[in-house]
């Protein structure tokens, strides 16, 4: 693609997906549907206010986790003919990115195109040095991954997506309508974007403060900052921490927070602590061969004792009672 080209180009959404091997089906598909929806009147799918190619250094079909094939249709033009070239991750145990895609996104830096990274699209951005000084998007399922390969980095879990300038991560699976209608809207139209969330059966644009689903074992709220502590919580079950430290993450006060957890929920952020924790070790017992102390250490109790004692006040029989339960089951 030539510069005249890049510079000539007509108004309207344009994008690059390089897909990584073992990438996230939903994540690709989601997010380039709800460009051609927007894209056309009606459901015509004509690339009209929004265009996208699949990009590829040699032309060869690109393997999707789940098995598909997806035929690239454009070699490496100059990234300049795109508002944002899209990473799509998925897979952390599939090979890395070809070298000369990795090239081509670190041109695209210095040519001051925007990068996205869908699903782990983010830990390619983040190997290649394209992530140091921005903030990270990654799914809740990842986040610990994530943070040790990369502990410099600053990682966010509890977001549907986040914008940083000229870098915007995504946590993959269905948040990636939002961030495509997010797109839609800030180079188009509000009204193109609803149309293709109406279309997806989607609700309102959710911002990038949107959290993502609630964490396992939960009660139900609608305060963020509540369902934030929760999932705060959730990702340290064996390390429980303070309320102080909860609230702080929160940015509200610890007597704030617990009143925000009482109205909300009816107890204290320390008792659904214990609940959650007592609940992933009855889970643990039922779905492992892990030992009992084992459990107990992974749900942050100090001693087999009071593990014991609180698991028998919560679930009213021993830890041994329900794993001999359970291979009784099996027998």
């Amino acid at each position: 693609m030539s510069l005249e080209h890049v510079m000539s180009r007509t108004a309207g959404l344009s994008v690059g997906f390089i897909l990584a091997p073992g990438f996230t089906m939903v994540a690709f598909v989601a997010f380039v549907d709800t460009l051609r929806l927007a894209a056309d009147e009606g459901d015509r799918s004509r690339p009209i206010h929004c265009r996208w190619s699949i990009l590829s250094h040699n032309m060869q079909p690109i393997r999707a986790s789940c098995g598909i094939e997806i035929t690239p249709t454009t070699e490496l033009p100059d990234p300049r003919g795109f508002d944002y070239i899209i990473v799509v991750g998925g897979l952390l145990t599939a090979p890395r990115l070809d070298p000369s895609l990795c090239a081509y996104l670190k041109l695209a830096n210095e040519r001051k195109v925007a990068l996205v990274g869908l699903c782990t699209g983010g830990f390619t951005l983040a190997r290649l040095g394209l992530m140091d000084g921005y903030r990270t998007c990654v799914s809740w399922f990842h986040c610990g991954e994530f943070a040790s390969e990369f502990p410099h980095l600053q990682v966010i879990s509890d977001e549907l997506y986040v914008v940083d300038r000229d870098r915007l991560t995504c946590a993959g699976g269905t948040s990636v309508v939002h961030l495509a209608a997010f797109l839609v809207e800030r180079h188009n139209s509000k009204g193109q974007a609803a149309k293709a969330l109406r279309i997806l059966i989607e609700n309102a644009l959710q911002s990038e403060r949107a959290l993502q689903p609630q964490p396992l074992f939960t009660e139900e709220t609608e305060n963020l900052r509540v369902r934030k502590a929760m999932l705060l919580i959730e990702r340290n079950l064996s390390t429980p921490l303070s309320t102080e430290f909860i609230a702080r993450h929160v940015s509200i006060s610890d007597r704030h927070l617990e009143r925000l957890f009482l109205a909300e929920i009816g107890i204290s952020p320390s008792t659904f602590a214990l609940k959650l924790r007592l609940s992933n070790a009855y889970r643990l017992l039922e779905t492992t061969r892990n030992s009992i102390i084992d459990i107990a250490v992974q749900c942050g109790f100090q001693s087999s004792s009071h593990f014991s004692r609180s698991f028998r006040g919560a679930h009213g029989m021993s830890p041994s009672q329900v794993r001999k339960q359970v291979c009784h089951g099996a027998a």
